[in-house]
């Protein structure tokens, strides 16, 4: 039986973060988390790149620009989406989701999600370096997992080697 897990190795992987400006006060500290987790575990600060957007429906778009560049190993989404008084935040939180999930599968690059869907600025402070830790450092752990877990799987067959 061969068992393969993960581990949060950073040494010599280039990792892109994709981050939303909107609720910056909450993305802010997500990114900060992220990059700080990365520096953790080795990667070092010339081999991140971080793209802001404009909201977390605009994520997807550039996280796939970034993974089909074959630059990065991974790519971290960040963003927070806050409910309001529509349901736009449904939309806006479900085609986030919807679209990162899409780049993953299709370019077979990690794509890690961390947009919050939160119902009140509180909760999204508190999973941003408060009470739940900050998500962002749970996502560069995830994409360095990833990436050193789809480097050491079987190829799909018929794949390049």
């Amino acid at each position: 039986m061969t068992t393969f897990v993960g581990v949060h190795d950073g040494a010599g992987r280039r990792i892109a973060v994709v981050a939303a400006r909107f609720n910056e006060i909450v993305t802010g500290k997500l990114v900060d988390g992220a990059i700080a987790g990365l520096a953790k575990h080795g990667v070092l600060d010339e081999s991140v790149d971080v793209a802001w957007v404009p909201g977390a429906f605009e994520i997807p778009l550039v996280a796939s620009r970034m993974a089909r560049s074959g630059r990065y190993d991974a790519v971290i989404c960040l963003g927070a989406v806050i409910r309001g008084e529509t349901t736009h935040f449904e939309l806006v939180a479900t085609e986030a989701a919807r679209g990162i999930a899409q780049v993953a599968l299709e370019t077979g690059v990690p794509v890690i999600f961390e947009v919050l869907a939160t119902d009140d600025l509180g909760q999204a402070e508190s999973r941003a370096g408060g009470a739940h830790g900050n998500k962002g450092w749970e996502a560069a752990e995830a994409a360095l997992e990833m990436a050193w877990l789809l480097d050491r799987l079987p190829e799909e067959e018929g794949a390049r080697p």
